[in-house]
């Protein structure tokens, strides 16, 4: 008779009991397909970012009608997370991943149709289900590899957010060559045949997926009741930690779009290569997901996610403060000008780079935490948080352009950002003392304690 063991530890800090579970081919295969899905997945999300500029353009925009084309899109893809990551734990991911690749593949594909404001809302609305297949594969990957490897497994499910600069990449190109052209089915060029590339892809996916994946799939909640599922989101530790993934995903979510006309705007740089620079700030934020699961699997997600609010609270606050100078009125009426400060494009890339590494960082931490303290309902807890964090990226690109609008200062962005931050990085730290001081007040000053014990007594007693 064979016995599948349980991983017990001593708790630390971040660390409860989980299962472990058998890891192998099959568990390789779920981690990679998935992946490759959810990059595409998010790329078509997020490909509004790139062809906005042009159908901006193209149909006499402004900046905040451009800014609810993405935030729509950034909307349907937040909205069902709950459901998703919960029905995954009931049914397995591979059918809903299956399912959910051919259904965005419709809207995809009628994107290149459209020629009205209206209409291109709508669709953009529909194409943004893509984003819920984030809640799905954590779910997915989760219920596939044991407490031991789920940081990195997680982390490196999550690098599919690089999909954000597949856009970026090939947009500008393809608009640039094609324009103008037509293809088969009267499929037009330019921007229009983006989403139609886009759409192919995701039927091609959807096809090695139900190939390639094992069909005996595991279902973490196959049996539990959805009131049972729910239980968790009572805490407010979940609710704690969805704001952290506003932060560090939604922001991100957020500036992927919003970078591109950025630069553009205020660095008077071509499409092509507002897109490389906006990359620079996409691909930490997605590479170094993988490294933020494998530290926090080892140092423990609280010591990174300090860590990331720190680099996160610097940049912004620099990144926030607009080009000027100080003038000086002398008594006969003379002017004279002082501590001369811009920041040019250069400066402001390798900023935004050191941002994009925070938050790749920080979003393996927030998600690190989520299998630790709910070892049985990671779909319904990072179905919350994802979506959350994903409503963040919905709300986001409309108040930039609106402090834009109210402030004049496009730098603005970042202030948003910073304000954010903080308010996370506050709650995190008083919650910590407020622990340590109930728990062990002759350690209180010792916030970053790794042998402190944080669950709730509730949590202690399960």
């Amino acid at each position: 008779m064979t016995h599948t063991p349980t991983a017990v530890a001593p708790h630390h800090g971040d660390d409860v009991i989980a299962p472990v579970h058998d890891t192998g081919r099959g568990a390789n295969r779920v981690l990679a397909m998935s992946t490759i899905d959810f990059t595409v997945m998010f790329a078509v999300w997020m490909m509004f970012g790139i062809l906005g500029i042009e159908i901006q353009k193209e149909l006499l925009l402004d900046d905040v009608q451009l800014s609810w084309i993405s935030a729509l899109a950034v909307l349907n893809g937040s909205l069902w997370r709950l459901p998703a990551g919960m029905l995954t734990d009931r049914i397995g991911g591979r059918k809903i991943t299956i399912a959910m690749l051919a259904a965005t593949a419709v809207p995809a594909y009628f994107v290149s149709t459209a020629h009205s404001y209206g209409v291109l809302l709508v669709l953009a609305f529909l194409v943004g289900f893509a984003g819920n297949l984030f809640s799905v594969g954590i779910a997915w990957n989760a219920a596939w590899f044991g407490r031991e490897r789920q940081g990195f497994a997680l982390g490196l499910f999550g690098a599919g957010n690089v999909g954000a600069s597949v856009t970026k990449f090939i947009g500008p190109p393809l608009i640039a060559g094609t324009a103008g052209a037509t293809f088969l089915f009267g499929v037009q060029g330019g921007w229009r045949l983006v989403p139609v590339i886009y759409s192919v892809l995701l039927v091609v996916l959807a096809v090695l997926t139900w190939v390639l994946v094992p069909h005996h799939d595991r279902k973490a909640g196959e049996s539990k009741p959805i009131r049972e599922m729910l239980a968790p989101l009572k805490h407010v530790r979940v609710w704690r930690f969805s704001l952290y993934y506003v932060a560090v995903f939604g922001a991100y979510v957020a500036l992927s779009s919003w970078l591109p006309k950025y630069y553009v705007d205020n660095f008077k740089v071509d499409l092509y290569t507002a897109a490389l620079l906006t990359a620079v700030f996409i691909f930490p934020a997605s590479l170094l997901r993988p490294v933020g699961g494998w530290i926090s699997d080892r140092i423990g997600a609280r010591k990174v996610m300090y860590a990331t609010f720190a680099v996160m609270l610097v940049t912004s606050g620099i990144l926030m403060m607009p080009n000027g100078h100080i003038v000086i009125v002398h008594a006969d009426g003379s002017l004279t000008e002082h501590l001369g400060y811009s920041i040019n494009v250069w400066w402001f890339t390798v900023l935004v780079f050191l941002l994009g590494c925070a938050m790749g960082v920080g979003k393996a931490a927030v998600y690190k935490h989520i299998p630790e303290y709910f070892p049985d309902n990671v779909g319904s807890v990072g179905g919350l948080v994802g979506m959350l964090g994903g409503l963040g990226g919905f709300i986001l690109p409309p108040l930039f352009a609106y402090t834009k609008l109210w402030s004049g200062f496009p730098s603005s962005t970042f202030f948003v950002l910073f304000i954010l931050t903080a308010i996370c990085a506050v709650w995190m730290h008083l919650t910590i003392v407020r622990m340590l001081h109930s728990q062990a007040p002759e350690l209180a000053d010792h916030f970053d304690t790794d042998h402190i014990d944080t669950r709730t007594p509730e949590e202690a007693r399960a």
